[in-house]
């Protein structure tokens, strides 16, 4: 069975865990934690993405209150936008994991998740519900209040639809109905096998006032959250603006809030709070001889503990400890806070390292073990179990670093690193995972080392995931996620090759990269695969050294599919020495405020066949927060240039016969004002310029000029990718020139239709299309189009930056029209 250590803030061990730099715990933090041992509150946040949570309101009740904290997030953010790069999908759901937990280790709380999967914007609950698979992920909320057992469960958004969002909608529905199925034990009674049935005292919704929403009333429950912490120096406003930022892919940088701050509350269900937030919560239990040891000694803990000699703790801390053992009612996340603190006062370090970070199957695992005492407590011996090692570490001196290694061959049965929520293939409204014990986890380590410490008093033991740490000579220590990995990748480029039905007989080149994690002296087998058929494309003996690479290539005929066909080809490697045919490779996401993130994936070219003509050969891009729009021009016949604001002059702009802003450009570039008169100059003249989405909001307001004539960037939306769409202007050239577009165009787009579409359109602007989502208005925003001198002016919030990479055939034909100089 997985162990899992819930307290984040609290434990030492998975600070290190999560972290890039070595942790500290400073005396203030461990006289923090001694207080909230004796505090056994619970309560359980509820909503639906990264950044729905109020990390003031969690700072507080769980540094303020001391109250066992957690937020469930039911998705992991992964059809959001991105505004630090070009991730989409699962990549954006890896990245805000991570800032999540980041955000967690500010404020205190703890973090968890269910299998729904975020698939873009939804307006109604049903949707989401359907989509998600509604008795799974409700199954997960069961899970996640039978396994926390918060004594108050709070939603950030109601039932009612005030949250706008669907998916916030469905999370306070799923929320209310979880809060009575955990407690009955006909519900999901599998569980039962592992937790037990679990009443909360009551639901409450934390209303809000944000958006030009109010839906705080002054005869709600009220709490003042923006109190002082002398013990942590700051505030609850200064901690949630700490933590709310670390949603960077999100742009949620915000300004810390300092003074009073109230927090209003809605009873749902269950009595109302009259004084406290855990009012009638029943304490018993605390009235039991055990208990009243239990409180005693914690009470002696804090009068008696020195600030600048946190050591002297350590007796009443054990003495704590073996009476937490006898008591059966106190969760084992409790006794793990205990022991956390006993190594803490005592000023003990160790950790598990790997040499290298990336790890291969069939390969030696070179490992080293640091411990060190930094206090005068006896330590009489420390054993270490890691995979199949065990060592011993004694004759331990105060102060005296101590090093142990290790080196292990990775068999072929070892498993290679994922995370565990993509071990399996996700459907399109879930991640698919068997183990529901493993569903709440943000992340779970695999490989970690055991550390048993013997102290006069006992044995302490600990799980420590094995890290990869070096020396940045900038940012200095470092620590790393460690990988094991497959014997050997195999990739392929390019990920989308496009031919059109113009060109007869065309023949492009497919490259199959084979990289060696290891020595290979073995026969490698290359196998292409189309439509569950394998065609064998290399077959040969090797002698690759570690690290090295040897590429394969094959040219792709045009002739060999269909007209309007979109055709996948995949590969996979034998290598029978360590493994049976594999296809992965490895993708590596890097940003500063994150942890590394790896993941493995099968390396596949989209095939894509269609009738497509394009006029114009030369395109300029000024990149906005990260979208594949460039790559997918390139596949149409376009070179592209990557324009920065040094590039913007208009001799150079006359080179281009179209400019292309990426997705909220505006937002991100303040370039962008001074560069307006020459880009409408650009257009003047003849140029075409096409301004893909922007925002405008809180988050990232249009400053800039962006357009010949006023127009409002709106955060209205088309979510059904199926809505019909309507040709308002039929004659036009961009539905016309140079190819015809028809509503089959519109077929097999993926998430959405259209995101910030157009409103209090100037008159000279040409609407083209008109649609809308169900039971909604007609928008008209979608493209709007103005010439403007010679040239042509487009804004469109049409999601071609999911459609391209996607190989949407009718997006490539609209996009093609939409930069072709024709008025």
């Amino acid at each position: 069975m997985l162990r899992f250590l819930f307290s984040i803030t609290s434990l030492f061990i998975s600070t290190i865990t999560l972290a890039q730099k070595a942790p500290t715990f400073s005396s203030a933090d461990i006289l923090h934690h001694i207080k909230k041992l004796s505090v056994f509150g619970s309560v359980l946040y509820i909503a639906a993405h990264p950044d729905d949570e109020n990390t003031r309101l969690l700072g507080y009740l769980a540094n303020e209150k001391k109250y066992r904290t957690g937020y469930l997030s039911l998705t992991r953010g992964d059809g959001g936008q991105n505004l630090i790069g070009d991730e989409q999908g699962i990549e954006l759901g890896l990245i805000r994991t991570q800032e999540l937990l980041a955000a967690r280790r500010v404020d205190g709380a703890e973090q968890y998740f269910t299998r729904a999967y975020d698939f873009g914007y939804s307006k109604t609950p049903e949707e989401t519900l359907k989509i998600w698979g509604q008795n799974n992920i409700l199954a997960d909320v069961v899970w996640a209040i039978r396994k926390f057992k918060p004594d108050v469960i709070i939603t950030r958004f109601p039932t009612t639809g005030e949250g706008g969002h669907g998916h916030h909608t469905a999370s306070a529905i799923l929320a209310g109905v979880a809060f009575d199925a955990a407690a009955d034990p006909a519900k999901y009674p599998e569980q039962l096998k592992l937790v037990t049935t679990w009443q909360a005292k009551r639901l409450l919704w934390n209303t809000f006032n944000f958006g030009g929403n109010n839906t705080q009333r002054e005869n709600q429950f009220k709490i003042d959250c923006g109190l002082y912490n002398a013990l942590l120096g700051k505030n609850y406003g200064e901690i949630a603006a700490e933590s709310r930022s670390n949603h960077k892919s999100q742009g949620f940088g915000v300004p810390a809030q300092r003074g009073k701050s109230i927090e209003y509350f809605s009873t749902i269900k269950g009595t109302a709070p009259a004084i406290n937030l855990l009012d009638g919560v029943d304490s018993g239990l605390f009235k039991t001889d055990i208990a009243i040891q239990y409180f005693s000694v914690i009470k002696d803990l804090v009068k008696t503990y020195e600030i600048e000699a946190p050591e002297k703790s350590i007796k009443k801390l054990m003495q704590l400890r073996n009476i937490a053992a006898n008591w059966e009612y106190l969760p084992q996340q409790r006794k793990n806070e205990i022991d956390n603190l006993i190594i803490n006062c005592a000023g003990i370090f160790f950790e598990a390292l790997s040499v290298n970070q990336i790890n291969a199957i069939g390969d030696t695992l070179a490992l080293k073990f640091n411990f060190i005492n930094r206090s005068s407590i006896k330590i009489e011996n420390v054993s270490i179990q890691c995979l199949d090692a065990k060592m011993n570490i004694t004759d331990i001196k105060q102060n005296e670093l101590k090093e142990v290694f290790s080196t292990q061959y990775l068999a072929k049965n070892k498993t290679v690193s994922q995370p565990h929520f993509l071990v399996n293939q996700k459907d399109i409204g879930s991640y698919i995972m068997q183990d529901q014990q493993e569903v709440l986890a943000p992340e779970i380590n695999r490989v970690q080392a055991t550390f048993k410490l013997k102290l006069e008093e006992g044995t302490i033991s600990f799980d420590v995931p094995i890290k990869y740490k070096y020396t940045d000579p900038v940012k200095g220590e470092l620590y790393q996620p460690m990988q094991i990995v497959y014997p050997a990748f195999i990739t392929i480029t390019p990920s989308l090759l496009l031919f059109s039905n113009q060109n007869k007989n065309e023949k492009k080149q497919v490259e199959y990269l084979v990289q060696a994690n290891t020595i290979i002296k073995d026969k490698v087998a290359l196998f292409s695969t189309k439509d569950n058929n394998s065609t064998l494309v290399a077959d040969t003996t090797v002698a690759l050294a570690k690290n090295s690479k040897v590429a394969f290539s094959t040219l792709i005929n045009s002739n060999d599919f269909e007209n309007e066909s979109t055709t996948n080809i995949g590969a996979k490697l034998l290598v029978p020495t360590f493994y049976e045919q594999q296809s992965a490779t490895l993708h590596k996401i890097n940003y500063e405020h994150i942890p590394d993130i790896f993941y493995n994936y099968q390396s596949k070219v989209k095939i894509l066949k269609l009738n497509l003509k394009t006029e114009g050969s030369k395109a300029g891009y000024i990149a906005g927060a990260g979208d594949k729009v460039p790559q997918a021009l390139e596949q149409m016949g376009y070179t592209v240039t990557l324009l920065t604001d040094k590039d913007i002059n208009a001799e150079n702009l006359k080179n281009f016969d179209v400019i292309i802003t990426g997705v909220r450009a505006y937002n991100v570039h303040a370039w962008l004002s001074v560069a307006y008169p020459i880009l409408m100059q650009y257009v003047k003249d003849g140029g075409v310029l096409l301004t893909q989405y922007n925002t405008n909001n809180s988050i990232g307001p249009i400053k800039a000029n962006m357009a010949p004539y006023p127009f409002t960037i709106t955060r209205n939306r088309i979510t059904d990718e199926t809505a019909a769409v309507n040709f308002l202007l039929p004659n036009h050239p961009a539905l016309n020139y140079p190819n015809k577009i028809t509503n089959n165009d519109f077929e097999g787009w993926v998430q959405e239709r259209s995101i910030y579409n157009a409103e209090m359109v100037d008159n000279t602007y040409q609407k083209i299309l008109s649609m809308k989502d169900p039971n909604e208005a007609a928008q008209e925003g979608t493209l709007i189009v103005s010439n403007y001198g010679k040239g042509r002016y487009i804004y469109t919030g049409l999601v071609f930056f999911r459609e391209l990479p996607a190989g949407v055939s009718g997006a490539y034909r609209l996009f093609a029209n939409l930069i072709a100089n024709k008025r």
